[in-house]
């Protein structure tokens, strides 16, 4: 009777804390990855700050265009910097363990940032569109203050659809299990704890994903094939072919990011088998991005190298002559 009343009691005893065990399988070595992480992470707030700083000391970049590629600057670093100053605590430190409430809240400013990096995306994708489509029309319709309310729409969009999905793995009960086989607060890693039922929070997880990022791809990809639909009717091949130029950076990323989402939403379903893989591409997808975006818009856009030589005094050497883009 002790016995059964002392496992009741146990198992109704809410865990303080959870302890992120970091890569599954590869814990020895794990360490190791912290330095090619590290230098993605670096290199991406170091880029990031570059872009931001370009942008707002350089008159011509004062368009448009180059205010949402701030906006997406400012979201990339703070996608990177919610994940990996924790994984390097982790592999550096041995820094496993993270409250509740701090996991809660790094599961809510993961998902606001993810939702807005898709969210930009649609904006730029739009921008583009009405540039390419309605070029006369485009510096009225196209403003600053189209820029400022639709960067606020995407913030009130994201930051509140997302705050069901922490508060309801809040509400769950995590009696026994505390350790995560993860780098990070990951929704359904942390839920998959809970000793009661999580339906409605995959349920929701789902829904976030599809719903809204997934309506986000279909509307970018939409405007890139009215895009490419405007393109074809251009007679001029000069013409067509800056349009083309005009796109190619933003489409490069684009399909980089929503690519990554199915492949770590498909590789999460198939987990079971090689649970490293989805972790690692979770990982690699909040830190890839935010590296890789201001490296292509710097390589492949004239205005921004311009920019860079005006602010910082670069030589030419350092941005040679590619393929570019011009508003």
């Amino acid at each position: 009777m002790d016995t059964t009343l002392s496992i009741s009691n146990i198992s109704k005893r809410q865990v303080s804390e959870f302890i992120l065990l970091g890569f599954p399988g590869i814990h020895e070595w794990q360490h190791w990855l912290s330095l090619p992480l590290a230098l993605l992470y670096f290199s991406a707030l170091g880029a990031n700050v570059f872009i931001l700083i370009t942008i707002h000391h350089e008159p011509t970049l004062h368009q448009p265009m180059y205010q949402f590629l701030g906006v997406l600057a400012v979201v990339d670093i703070g996608l990177a910097t919610t994940i990996m100053p924790k994984i390097l605590a982790i592999f550096w430190f041995d820094a496993k363990s993270i409250g509740l409430p701090e996991c809660f809240a790094q599961i809510y400013t993961i998902h606001t940032f993810v939702g807005m990096e898709s969210g930009i995306f649609l904006c730029m994708a739009m921008d583009r569109y009405i540039a390419i489509s309605f070029p006369l029309q485009y510096p009225s319709m196209v403003t600053k203050a189209f820029v400022i309310k639709a960067t606020l729409l995407m913030m009130l969009r994201n930051g509140l659809l997302a705050i069901p999905v922490p508060v309801l793995a809040s509400q769950r009960h995590y009696c026994s299990r505390n350790e995560i086989e993860h780098c990070l607060c990951s929704n359904l890693g942390v839920t998959s704890l809970a000793c009661d039922d999580i339906t409605i929070n995959r349920f929701y997880q789902l829904a976030f994903a599809w719903v809204m990022i997934g309506s986000d791809m279909g509307l970018v990809f939409a405007s890139y094939a009215l895009i490419l639909r405007s393109v074809l009717k251009l007679k001029s091949a000069e013409a067509t072919s800056k349009a083309l130029s005009t796109c190619s950076s933003h489409l490069i990323l684009i399909l980089f990011f929503y690519t990554a989402i199915v492949v770590v939403s498909v590789t999460h379903l198939a987990g079971r088998r090689i649970p490293l893989i989805p972790v690692l591409l979770n990982v690699l997808h909040n830190i890839i991005p935010p590296f890789l975006n201001p490296m292509v818009y710097a390589l492949r856009t004239q205005e921004l190298k311009v920019g860079f030589r005006k602010v910082f005094g670069l030589g030419n050497a350092m941005f040679r002559e590619r393929p570019h883009i011009t508003q």
